[in-house]
């Protein structure tokens, strides 16, 4: 069995994996081990801001998670996606970027998390970012993941933000400013017309580094534990074509658990790590009782709502040959239009009732529709306007039920 041995080992080259081997592996004498369960982020569709319709329900690059079917939602199951490649989800998602609020952060600094208020995580914010405006009270110039406006703008989209403003909604240039309510364009996480993922942010430029190793196709069966501690975390046992290996710990070093709200609290279930009964039935041994592991799984439920109207919209080009031909033309030679555009074109963050502080519901705005992304057009002019609300306070659980790792295991958003 092949070992590997490292200070540092992350499981997970997503969002937080590849900033983290990023920042553990500046000091030249951490010897850090990145494990990363999909492949090279090499798919030239990622790199496409519009790609995510290619790689969303792609089993090469997206796990192409489904819930479970939900009674809430007359029984439905929901695709939920998740990045399979070199970072992560922020490899396939719509890159808009959007911060959150302020006020949200001050709200966890008051329930006692010192470091998460707003004021903390600001300069924070500033450090990672390369914002095209420059540097601002609000916005970094020098980091890694580089953020931009939108490279296309549209007549309808113009007409949607003047009805936002007509309904009470204040045109803003920056949601990610002093305050977040508004409507106005999206900032994307972009450079040039091109998506800039985390890993193309923070992993590529520090690749070559010796003291850091990248895995890929590394599936993690669970942790390893100390022989005479069982309860002091030793390494990790993976699978890479099909062959065990093990990447284990030097003395005092650490594992960085990093594969997102699905992948880290299932590891630590089939580790033994969880709540005694999920375990039990799972037919893993409890090595450490923890209630809340899988538990507490949150989201946004989204409602898209498509309407036709009677003028001409990105479905009546992308239906048509010549003028599908003229936007992948206008992309290629330009990095600008339809094709440089993330999931959607503007944003609203509104109050739904008087007597509100702070905005608790957000717009989507789409120059197109379709049943979903990946799926054609519809054959008429049509839009898109999805709203969703931001604090959910309904709770989900994700448990393993099998000790098998490659099992598919059932998700509960509610």
């Amino acid at each position: 069995m092949k070992e590997l041995e490292a200070d540092f080992v992350i499981v997970g080259a997503g969002s937080a994996g590849c900033v983290l081997a990023n920042r553990l592996s500046a000091d030249p004498n951490k010897r850090v081990i990145l494990l990363e369960a999909g492949g090279r982020d090499w798919n030239p569709w990622i790199h496409v801001p519009v790609g995510y319709f290619k790689t969303l329900h792609n089993p090469s690059t997206d796990w192409c998670y489904k819930t479970v079917k939900d009674p809430g939602l007359n029984g439905r199951s929901i695709d939920w996606p998740r990045g399979k490649t070199l970072g992560g989800s922020s490899a396939i998602n719509g890159l808009l970027y959007v911060r959150g609020q302020k006020e949200d952060y001050d709200h966890w600094a008051q329930l006692g998390n010192r470091g998460w208020g707003y004021d903390d995580v600001l300069p924070l914010f500033k450090r990672s970012e390369q914002h095209e405006d420059g540097a601002s009270d609000y916005h970094g110039a020098g980091g890694g993941l580089s953020v931009s406006r939108i490279r296309a703008k549209s007549r309808i989209a113009e007409a949607f933000i003047a009805a936002a403003e007509e309904m009470g909604v204040p045109r803003t240039e920056d949601y990610n400013g002093e305050d977040q309510e508004g409507v106005g364009y999206f900032h994307q996480t972009a450079r040039g017309g091109l998506r800039c993922s985390s890993a193309r942010a923070f992993l590529h430029p520090v690749r070559k580094r010796p003291n850091l190793t990248i895995i890929t196709h590394a599936h993690v069966q669970s942790l390893t534990f100390d022989a005479s501690d069982p309860k002091r975390v030793a390494g990790v046992r993976y699978l890479r074509d099909g062959a065990p290996e093990v990447a284990k710990l030097a003395l005092g070093g650490e594992v960085v658990l990093s594969a997102g709200a699905i992948g880290s609290p299932q590891i630590l279930e089939l580790s033994g790590v969880g709540q005694g009964d999920v375990l039990a039935k799972a037919g893993v041994e409890v090595r450490h009782e923890l209630p809340g592991v899988g538990e507490n799984l949150q989201d946004h439920l989204q409602i898209r709502l498509v309407y036709e109207v009677n003028v001409q919209t990105l479905n009546d080009a992308i239906n048509r040959f010549a003028p599908r031909m003229g936007i992948g033309l206008e992309y290629v030679f330009f990095r600008t239009g339809p094709m440089s555009l993330g999931a959607s074109q503007v944003a609203v963050f509104a109050k739904s009732m008087e007597g509100l502080e702070t905005p608790d519901i957000q717009f989507h705005f789409q120059p197109l529709s379709a049943d979903k992304p990946g799926i054609e057009m519809h054959p008429f002019s049509g839009i898109t306007s999805s709203v969703c609300q931001l604090r959910p306070e309904r709770r989900g659980i994700k448990h393993i039920f099998t000790p098998n790792a490659a099992g598919r295991q059932p998700l509960s958003p509610n």
